[in-house]
């Protein structure tokens, strides 16, 4: 251990590979041993459908189990499979989809609640190692009224951006003359990576959860776990385990009846929305289609009420092939995307703040990534707050905390990280005031702020090639916004803020803590957290 840090066990040269060599789960990667692996035909499912699973297993038998992973976990199905077969994935599966065969299919019933499902599949691999695959798929509710109920959108865009399954997500690759560059174009056929459909209750998060001395070089614990027991490195950056599932848990044991549905219904059934009074996004969400902030849209103008208790709302993405694949160019999207020279570069796959989208993020959620994002990162705002700074206690989401202006909500839960979404902001009289340069809508009120990094600051004892993080995001908002990506005009755009706002719209209104971590200080059991959470859903909800 050193400066705090945990230890792995690693060496010094395990630390770095944890870091920066790219790593991804891929078919026979476990050799002798055996592999079961396992993926569905879709994201969600009606009841009365059928689910359909491509599984390719070394073991000609699986034990297959399904369960609804809700505050109680409630088993569905149990199964004993046999006839199972190895099944080849191609090269850039990852982008291409791996074109299994079917190899059981599951019948929904009409009587299954919506939900989030876990298919956990077992096996006896070779010398008696146990073999084990993981996948989840949702339950969506049947169009209807339903009062009371909250519907919580999983950021299904999120979890397949950083799906490493396969080798090539938005992130790293395998793609390109080298091999080596990230995709524009990821598949949803093909399993979830590990870690992002179950983890231990142990597992580090992104942000440090421990006192970083100054000038201590910075570390990053989760990718270092991660090597360590075979986890995908970004299993603490998206997927079901890290983030969404903390909300449908603390929401149905504080007494919420929660339905959930994926992204894609956002933009193929936006019908789906007008049944409730509330809609929730919590954890690591980052990518959208134009078409799915344009059914929240409608559904605020119309009535509806948002709480997105989430960070990091940065990238537009189009679903092409059906939903089959998502595609996002990010940096390389004025120079690559065919969109960006057509008719109308409006649904170029890169930032919402860039002038060719004429969208800005916060028009949506009132928030946006590039004015915030990292926070307890690395060498990001990293001996920062943990928790939001009050501004405006009087506000009705703070009722019953006791809160008082220059109070810290979240700090015993760690609420405010790893990515938080900001606004162009100036101080007035001790309270912050959303500048007209951020698109915010009229009469956003910005109720808290903590500060936030766009780049990792120098440490003087680390080597510039030892932060994880780099510059190539700083670079790039620096030349989107100002057309200038040296130092100097990096040190225009890096410092940032995380920020809650509310504010009304049509016959709606949007209330955005825009964090990551707000889900775990939830599963922390963060008091304060839960209080302003219950007061955003009772409000919403027509609770008293």
């Amino acid at each position: 251990m050193s400066a705090g840090y945990p230890d792995f066990g690693l060496s010094a040269a395990q630390r770095r590979d944890a870091v920066f060599a790219h790593r991804y789960e891929y078919p026979g990667m476990d050799g002798e041993r055996g592999e079961l692996w396992c993926y569905g035909d879709a994201l969600a499912y009606a009841p009365g459908s059928i689910v359909r699973l491509q599984i390719s297993s070394s073991a000609a038998r699986a034990e297959l189990e399904i369960v609804r992973d809700g505050a109680d976990r409630v088993v569905m199905l149990k199964r004993s499979l046999s006839g199972l077969r190895w099944q080849p994935a191609p090269e850039h599966c990852s982008i291409e989809g791996c074109g299994w065969a079917t190899a059981f299919e599951v019948p929904v019933g009409e009587d299954w609640p919506s939900g989030a499902y876990r298919v956990t599949l077992s096996a006896e691999g070779r010398g008696g190692a146990t073999l084990r695959g993981d996948h989840l798929f949702f339950v969506k509710p049947r169009p209807a009224r339903r009062p009371g109920r909250v519907l919580q959108i999983a950021a299904t865009g999120t979890w397949t951006a950083y799906n490493t399954w396969g080798g090539s997500s938005h992130y790293r690759g395998i793609t390109g003359p080298g091999r080596n560059q990230y995709s524009p174009v990821v598949s949803i056929e093909r399993p979830w990576c590990r870690g992002f459909v179950v983890l231990p209750a142990d597992a580090p998060r992104v942000p440090v959860e421990f006192p970083v001395p100054p000038g201590a070089a910075p570390r990053y614990p989760h990718l270092e776990w991660a090597y360590a027991t075979g986890h995908s490195n970004k299993y603490a950056s998206a997927g079901w385990a890290s983030y969404d599932s903390h909300f449908l848990h603390w929401a149905e044991r504080a007494g919420y009846p929660v339905d959930l549905a994926s992204q894609h219904e956002l933009q193929f059934e936006p019908q789906i929305l007008d049944g409730y009074d509330c809609v929730v996004m919590v954890g690591h969400d980052e990518y959208w289609s134009w078409e799915m902030r344009d059914a929240i849209d409608a559904y605020v103008e119309r009535g509806g009420r948002v709480a997105r208790f989430a960070g990091n709302f940065m990238w537009q993405t189009r679903l092409e092939r059906g939903g089959r694949q998502q595609v996002c160019y990010k940096y390389r999207a004025r120079a690559e995307d065919p969109v960006y020279r057509s008719s109308d570069p409006r649904r170029t796959s890169g930032s919402w703040e860039a002038p060719e989208t004429g969208r800005p993020g916060a028009a949506t959620f009132g928030l946006n990534a590039t004015d915030g994002l990292y926070a307890g990162w690395g060498a990001c705002a990293a001996r920062g707050v943990r928790g939001f700074p009050i501004y405006r206690p009087e506000h009705w989401a703070f009722a019953g905390t006791g809160l008082a202006y220059g109070d810290l909500l979240g700090a015993e839960g760690h609420a405010f990280g790893y990515e938080v979404d900001g606004l162009p902001y100036v101080i007035r009289d001790g309270l912050p005031e959303p500048l007209p340069a951020g698109g915010a809508p009229q009469g956003l009120s910005i109720l808290a702020l903590g500060l936030s990094s766009l780049r990792e600051e120098p440490v003087p004892d680390a080597a510039v090639d030892d932060r994880f993080i780099g510059d190539e995001e700083a670079q790039y908002v620096a030349e989107l916004r100002y057309g200038d990506s040296s130092e100097a005009g990096i040190a225009r755009v890096k410092r940032g803020a995380g920020m809650i706002v509310h504010f009304t719209r049509g016959a709606g209104e949007v209330f955005h803590a825009g964090s990551c971590e707000w889900v775990a200080a939830l599963r922390r059991g963060d008091p304060m957290v839960a209080r302003v959470t219950a007061n955003v859903l009772d409000r919403y909800l027509g609770r008293r």
